[in-house]
């Protein structure tokens, strides 16, 4: 037999010849597997290059690490600016929104203690003087609220009723109204409630005649009187709004407030605002008014 036939003579075939350790080719093929697992994961992200948190983080962004948190630095900034800074446009947009809003809710308690809008009138002229002078603002409510008991049943008290009563406003008898008859496209009037009149009512009896310059009912306007109504007067002018032909007497649903306060002069903003008087001729109305006479 050859020799060579032995299994135990070939080196070839020798169990422990390092070329073929069987632990060499585990590790071998551990490599290559590796290896090939890497190149995989490469190819399935391409972008990136790499499975980094961080970098899908970046991708998502924008490319702009950091730039979330200088966003929101940025803007706390300016907010605390916004509350703290003592000059600049900041300070003047953010002292302007204070006022406004402060305006705005002393409006709302105002319109929830009167209930009425708007809860105060600007005097635009003479004819409710001395008791009433132009650039007055005045508090009114809803003729029910805050109404006497001597008032009537639309919460009026008449100069006819509160002479009687002793009940005075502004001045003299008798509640002042803020009323607007149909058809006026002015601003609506603010006089002095004198008395109440109904449907076909010869009032000329009843009426002043200091107030009229008629000598019986036909020849005063709106007499008899062609509806329900308050007869009204203002408390500086010479006759009565009727007789006038300013209004035919005022009906209860024509009211649109009862005056109740007046602060002197804060009227004269609105009036500014709107143009119905010049600055020289309220600033020489208010020094006048301040100045006692000699």
């Amino acid at each position: 037999m050859h020799e060579g036939g032995r299994p135990g003579d070939d080196d070839s075939t020798d169990p422990s010849d390092d070329s073929t350790d069987p632990g060499d080719d585990v590790g071998g093929r551990d490599e290559s597997t590796d290896s090939g697992r890497s190149t995989v994961t490469q190819g399935d992200q391409p972008a990136t290059g790499s499975g980094d948190p961080s970098a899908e983080s970046e991708r998502v962004s924008g490319g702009k690490p950091g730039s979330t948190d200088r966003g929101s630095a940025e803007e706390a900034s300016l907010l605390s600016r916004f509350r703290n800074d003592r000059t600049g446009a900041l300070m003047w947009v953010r002292e302007a929104l204070t006022s406004v809003a402060v305006v705005l809710f002393v409006g709302l308690i105002l319109f929830g203690v009167s209930g009425v809008w708007p809860p105060m009138v600007a005097v635009e002229s003479g004819s409710m003087e001395p008791n009433m002078q132009v650039g007055d603002l005045v508090f009114v409510t809803d003729p029910g609220r805050l109404a006497p008991d001597v008032a009537d049943g639309a919460g009026v008290v008449t100069h006819e009723l509160g002479r009687e009563a002793g009940y005075r406003t502004f001045g003299s008898y008798g509640s002042v109204i803020i009323y607007n008859p149909p058809g006026r496209s002015a601003s609506p009037i603010i006089h002095r409630a004198m008395f109440h009149v109904e449907a076909d009512e010869n009032w000329y009896d009843r009426a002043d005649d200091r107030y009229h310059g008629a000598t019986d009912c036909e020849s005063l306007q709106h007499c008899p009187a062609p509806h329900d109504g308050y007869i009204t007067l203002g408390d500086d002018n010479g006759g009565y709004d009727q007789a006038r032909g300013l209004a035919p007497p005022v009906k209860a649903e024509w009211m649109t407030g009862v005056a109740r306060l007046r602060i002197p002069y804060l009227g004269y903003i609105r009036l500014l605002a709107t143009g119905q008087v010049e600055l020289n001729e309220a600033v020489e109305r208010t020094v006048g008014s301040a100045v006692p006479a000699g």
